[in-house]
């Protein structure tokens, strides 16, 4: 669900909901690895009344989503992981500080985020 970058101290993920049947992004946000981001990410998908979420064994998740709609393992993150290697193949900010970076986090979530909403919106 999250990508990081930026240096080691200040840590920036972009986290989103995948639509495994569709392939589409549901919805996304930017923010640190806390209970706080997975709640703003959880909030954007309640219009959608899902059913049930996959994640990987992140705490955040397993405190957050409800544990009757939450299922954890590699079999359920394979999808995700895959999209995650397309957008660091199409987004070169994700994949290399040296050829192609964003000097300002503002910058570099206007980048992705309008890429996600031109290309792989639901």
């Amino acid at each position: 669900m999250e990508f990081r970058w930026h240096s080691k101290a200040r840590q920036h993920w972009l986290w989103y909901a995948y639509n495994t049947k569709t392939g589409g992004v549901l919805a996304y946000t930017f923010g640190p690895r806390t209970d706080e981001t997975c709640r703003e990410l959880l909030a954007l998908l309640t219009p959608f009344n899902i059913g049930m979420l996959t994640s990987d064994d992140w705490g955040s998740y397993g405190r957050e989503v409800p544990k009757d709609k939450h299922l954890t393992g590699k079999i359920f993150t394979q999808r995700i992981e895959r999209n995650n290697l397309t957008l660091r193949t199409r987004i070169k900010r994700l994949a290399r500080k040296t050829i192609c970076f964003s000097r300002s986090v503002e910058i570099h979530e206007k980048v992705i985020g309008t890429f996600i909403e031109k290309h792989m919106f639901y």
